[in-house]
């Protein structure tokens, strides 16, 4: 006699917390492949790429939201609505945290906005292989203490320490119903987006702090050649011209660079051959482009 199938369950997380406090690591760890883009400079994440996780018979949603802070540009404020947009649909959100940080008012206005939501929010304490566990304990009572969150996990999102754990919980909070997505994929996010953004890590990833925080991958075309190759044409932006020679390196080395480790992190992602074509335009308004903010997925937000 064959045992019936599990009921399917699924639902959506809302991942929320300041710059760097490891988020995109953390959805990529619960999906079990790279997602989201990782980088050690604020405010990587600015599409609101969704990463999907299997646990037993649910299907996990994972909204990897751009960090919240002060918004002060148009960019930054369309950020920062769609962090608050992605939680209102949430089954439950989770507010990662730098476990090693020792002060803690910084969170204070997220703590405030989060107070009055009605979802099951789980405070997530991050990093602690880098960090004892006696100020992550005494950190966890201080955020935990009014009782807001009706859970706290300790973990590693780079390790993989305490993410099995969290995962199991997280499947058993989904509610009853049908898969949003089918088995195999791993993101809402489109091959073309998903192949500028790995694009952009490597920006970021290359150039550390000479390049300011305003720049932008932009996909121009994307096509299947007959031998089932991927074809792929990118602009990067930039807002100054001082920053072209940057981008471009001595003799256009950075950006052969940049291209040549998107372009094989692009054919292990999609398991094809990648030939990747950049080239960088400047343009002192991009930030105020809307048709920039479609590409991510952002509303526009005067």
């Amino acid at each position: 006699m064959t045992q019936p199938s599990p009921t399917p369950h699924c639902g959506l997380v809302a991942v929320i917390g300041a710059p760097n406090a490891g988020k995109s690591t953390l959805v990529n760890a619960l999906v079990g492949q790279k997602v989201a883009i990782v980088s050690a400079k604020a405010q990587t994440t600015r599409a609101r790429l969704m990463g999907i996780a299997l646990e037993g018979p649910a299907q996990i949603i994972l909204a990897d939201t751009p960090g919240l802070f002060e918004p002060k540009r148009r960019l930054d404020r369309a950020m920062v609505h769609a962090v608050w947009d992605g939680a209102a649909e949430a089954d439950a959100i989770l507010l990662v945290v730098d476990g090693r940080k020792k002060k803690l008012a910084y969170l204070d206005p997220i703590l405030a906005s989060l107070k009055d939501r009605p979802e099951r929010k789980i405070l997530v304490l991050n990093k602690v292989d880098e960090t004892a566990k006696e100020p992550m304990l005494v950190a966890a009572q201080a955020l935990a203490g009014e009782g807001q969150f009706d859970e706290v996990f300790f973990i590693s999102a780079l390790t993989g320490d305490g993410v099995p754990e969290l995962k199991a919980r997280l499947a058993a909070l989904m509610p009853e119903g049908p898969w949003h997505y089918p088995e195999d994929q791993v993101s809402d996010a489109s091959e073309r987006l998903l192949a500028c953004e790995i694009t952009r890590e490597q920006l970021y990833r290359q150039l550390h702090d000479e390049l300011p925080y305003d720049s932008a991958v932009r996909p121009e075309s994307y096509t299947s050649r007959k031998d089932g190759s991927v074809e792929i044409h990118q602009q990067i932006v930039i807002a100054r011209d001082s920053q072209k020679g940057i981008v471009l390196g001595k003799g256009g080395s950075k950006l052969k660079a940049i291209g040549e480790a998107a372009r094989k992190e692009l054919t292990e992602l999609l398991g094809v051959k990648v030939h990747l074509f950049l080239h960088v335009k400047v343009d002192e308004k991009w930030s105020e482009d809307k048709e920039i903010y479609e590409e991510l997925g952002l509303e526009w937000v005067k």
